[in-house]
């Protein structure tokens, strides 16, 4: 029976960490053009991109990829209402990904984080 090491814990807990770190949540939030598309769906509850798009500088295309990144990073939710689609924030599932790099960072904490502003030996 293996014992896992201390060594090994902690490179476990870094892969895990820097794996969540690498989440699409951040490459989607990194632009302020994306994170103004996605202010305006907060203000609006649910919108089309042509609500949006009233409120923003950038034509309908460039709001349509940015929600589409914005989707396949699990921020926001669509559905379909006839030709139409109608964007949300989806809360639960960005409350989740927090949660899951809270984690993975606080198992990471203890091996490389002074405690209480210690400095690390």
């Amino acid at each position: 029976m293996n014992i896992p090491t201390q060594e090994s814990l902690r490179a476990q807990a870094i892969n895990s960490a820097v794996a969540v770190l690498d989440d699409p949540l951040f490459k989607a939030l990194q632009e302020t053009s994306r994170v103004a598309v996605l202010r305006q769906l907060m203000l609006l509850g649910r919108a089309d991109v042509g609500q949006i798009a009233e409120r923003l500088p950038q034509e309908r295309s460039v709001i349509s990829r940015h929600l589409q990144l914005l989707l396949e990073a699990g921020i926001v939710r669509m559905e379909r209402a006839g030709r139409h689609r109608i964007y949300e924030v989806d809360g639960p599932a960005i409350m989740r990904k927090f949660e899951v790099i809270l984690r993975e960072v606080g198992r990471l904490a203890p091996y490389c984080c002074p405690a209480n502003g210690a400095e690390s030996k």
